[in-house]
């Protein structure tokens, strides 16, 4: 079994420790398919207060984290990993980063592991990331106040997809952007009891009959899809993952209220 290893460089370490503790996500780290070592910069700071940051050359507002506590304390993280053979990558968190998406999920969930860089303030000395980050990461066209909640979804992504977390080896493949829902979002989903306030469930779902099933189930995402992300729809048709029934859905459907 491939154990992924992931090194979060935070100045504060205390926000992961709910996270391998609580939730169905935290078998990935129970059972040891992920290990997950929290790094804080402070400790390999100078001084007695311990610096991290400084003000900005040329001025302006705010913060900068500087480069030699954070490379020191990724040196560390190096010699713990005892690297012999490619060294592992490093990842920022970052507005210019490339939108972490399923295909991306996906290849973190399949490799070894990486070093993951959470800044904080304005940002961080630009030195250290031209000299050690090999790949930046954003989590959508929004400003967060560090980097811990983007690698707490990063990291929440690929514990799900790591074998018996969901409990069912197939129970991610449902999920919208999957492949095998050829990057489709998910259909809508109903549990008991049959009618709450008013509302029945759809019969299709009581049928009993799977074919009846699964084809309302890929007319509702198709539509859903179309209704609300019509660029996933252009994807699919440029991979060629939609069938002649899909499009006569499309085109005969009027998409959801």
């Amino acid at each position: 079994m491939t154990v992924l290893r992931f090194d979060v460089v935070t100045l504060f370490p205390e926000l992961f420790t709910p996270f391998i503790k609580a939730g169905i996500t935290r078998r990935a780290y129970a059972s040891g398919q992920i290990v997950l070592k929290l790094w804080n910069p402070r400790d390999h700071a100078e001084g007695n207060y311990r610096r991290v940051d400084d003000r900005p050359f040329g001025g302006g507002p705010g913060m900068v984290m500087m480069a030699e506590p954070l490379a020191r304390c990724l040196a560390a993280v190096r010699a713990d990993r005892a690297e012999e053979h490619d060294p592992a990558p490093v990842v920022l968190f970052s507005p210019i980063g490339q939108p972490l998406n399923h295909a991306a999920v996906e290849r973190w969930s399949a490799g070894e592991g990486a070093i993951l860089i959470c800044g904080r303030y304005e940002g961080i000395d630009q030195r250290f990331i031209d000299r050690h980050v090999t790949h930046q990461i954003s989590l959508g066209d929004f400003v967060l106040s560090g980097g811990e909640i983007a690698a707490l979804a990063l990291l929440d992504a690929v514990a799900r997809l790591q074998p018996g977390v969901l409990g069912g080896d197939g129970s991610h493949q449902l999920d919208s952007f999957n492949p095998a829902l050829d990057g489709l979002l998910d259909c809508p989903h109903y549990t008991r009891p049959e009618v709450w306030e008013g509302a029945a469930v759809p019969a299709e779902l009581l049928s009993g009959h799977h074919a009846h099933i699964e084809q309302w189930r890929r007319t509702q995402s198709l539509q859903i899809t179309a209704h609300y992300r019509p660029d996933l729809i252009v994807a699919a048709r440029i991979a060629g993952d939609l069938s002649v029934a899909d499009e006569r859905v499309l085109n005969a459907e009027p998409p959801p209220a």
